[in-house]
């Protein structure tokens, strides 16, 4: 089975550039590179003009597997589950888009999702197809995300997010740690765990550092406030899992739930609440606030 036309001018494109192989054509090498995706698929793909080089021109399925290449090729998703809840934009100006991203609603395409992603919903109401996240948040996490909305200027904003110059503040409900300290600071060594998308904590220098602060003390939930001062992969859920307070919702830490997807009556209880950094082009201090709290 494949999908009539599912792909919508508001996605963009996905590139790859090609790796090597010893495969005959383009329609071969790609079938095994993404073995989920079947055949007739990648063909009906090839022959409705989906499959592009990155001048944008149009490759056939018998072309021959050229290392290095990059081609374009649009996502495709059947039946794709459509996310009731909706973005909020909070601010837009020539050089930024920043947006207050609802739970469950995938930053960029991925798995599952395509059209139902904060980038398509944004472009599709923007019009803008050079909108380009500047950070990541996980599907499950609500709360202030960036855009650049412009080639020209975008690498003076990702600069920001390399160097460590962004000041990142979350909100999480976790359950109570009397025993401990606070504000403390959580150090550790985060490597991929099992299954592939999670991770977990190793032995070996740290890479990963969380400030930990008590916003409300109040019963078996607390209110914290998190600053993670580098930005790996679930590095927030992690690091209060680990302490012995895994964020409320959580799917995956402390222990991998079979359900997987989320319950939308159950969000995990985590929220990108702040972003402030000196803008690169002005040298004024700029402070993003979400919109949104979180409730018990």
């Amino acid at each position: 089975m494949t999908p009539s036309d599912p792909v919508s001018t508001d996605v963009a494109a996905s590139r790859l550039q090609l790796p090597p192989g010893d495969w005959g054509c383009l329609l071969d090498g790609l079938c095994a590179r993404f073995p989920r995706i079947d055949r007739a698929q990648w063909e009906s793909r090839f022959a409705r003009g989906r499959v592009l080089d990155a001048q944008g021109r149009v490759l056939a399925p018998d072309q021959a597997w050229q290392v290095g290449l990059e081609i374009q090729y649009f996502r495709e998703v059947i039946d794709e589950p459509v996310i009731p809840f909706t973005e909020t934009v909070l601010y837009q100006d020539a050089d930024l888009l920043v947006a207050d991203k609802p739970h469950f609603l995938p930053v960029t395409p991925a798995g599952g999702y395509v059209r139902e992603t904060l980038l398509a919903r944004l472009v599709a109401r923007t019009g803008n197809p050079d909108l380009v996240p500047l950070h990541r948040l996980d599907r499950l996490t609500a709360g202030v995300v960036l855009f650049s909305t412009r080639p020209a200027t975008r690498d003076a904003y990702q600069r920001l997010f390399r160097e460590r110059r962004i000041d990142k503040t979350y909100e999480a409900l976790a359950p109570e740690l009397p025993a401990l300290q606070f504000p403390l600071e959580r150090y550790s060594r985060l490597v991929p765990g099992e299954p592939f998308f999670r991770m977990a904590e190793a032995a070996g220098a740290p890479n990963a550092r969380t400030r930990i602060e008590v916003i409300n003390a109040d019963g078996p939930v607390w209110r914290y406030r998190l600053h993670p001062e580098s930005g790996r992969k679930h590095q927030l859920r992690v690091h209060m899992a680990a302490l012995g307070a895994p964020i409320l919702g959580d799917d995956l830490y402390p222990m991998l739930r079979t359900e997987g997807q989320g319950d939308p009556g159950e969000p995990l209880q985590l929220l990108a609440q702040a972003l402030s950094f000196i803008d690169p082009l002005t040298g004024q201090r700029r402070s993003f606030t979400s919109g949104r709290s979180l409730t018990m």
